[in-house]
């Protein structure tokens, strides 16, 4: 059982979501985690649900998906060490899209209301936490950017494009 920690506890302090975290905080963070498998094709959240926790991605691979039918887009792809479901902690509102397992799944959940223990306990490894969720959402949020300008720029698109409202041109 010891040496299973052990595991967890390296594998988990090489994610980016525990960087910065020292062994006190990590081994607190640890214990507020549940563990959770979910098979193939298995959801972890659906989109629109009110979200209330969060995952860290053990084994497996989890993809998520926006849209239903014929209109589903796959968002992003997350493999081992990738964390997923956040904004509903920070933004509380309902989950934008669906986390469907393609293969077999560990995770590890991490509730609001667990967050707020750490916040109570240990407002260091809280606020390090935090910067963690927050780097994740920038770096995120450049990619998608990136994303929609190589779109639009594919597609000749220019209504997504900012235009200068004196000149019409496209900045």
């Amino acid at each position: 059982m010891e040496n299973e920690r052990t595991v967890l506890k390296e594998f988990l302090a090489r994610t980016p979501f525990f960087g910065g975290l020292d062994d006190r905080s990590l081994d607190l963070l640890i214990g507020m985690l549940e563990e959770r498998t979910v098979g193939a094709g298995e959801a972890v959240f659906r989109e629109g649900e009110v979200g209330r926790s969060m995952y860290i991605l053990r084994t497996g691979e989890v993809v998520a998906l926006q849209g239903d039918g014929l209109q589903r887009v796959k968002l992003m792809r997350f493999r081992q060490g990738d964390f997923f479901g956040e904004t509903t902690l920070i933004e509380m509102q309902p989950r934008p899209f669906s986390a469907v397992a393609e293969s077999p799944s560990q995770l590890y959940e991490l509730t609001s209301r667990r967050l707020y223990e750490l916040y109570k306990q240990d407002i260091r490894a809280y606020v390090m936490v935090l910067q963690n969720i927050n780097r994740e959402l920038c770096r995120r949020l450049r990619n998608a950017s990136t994303r929609l300008s190589e779109i639009a720029s594919e597609m000749g698109d220019e209504e997504t494009q900012i235009r200068d409202p004196f000149s019409g041109r496209i900045e």
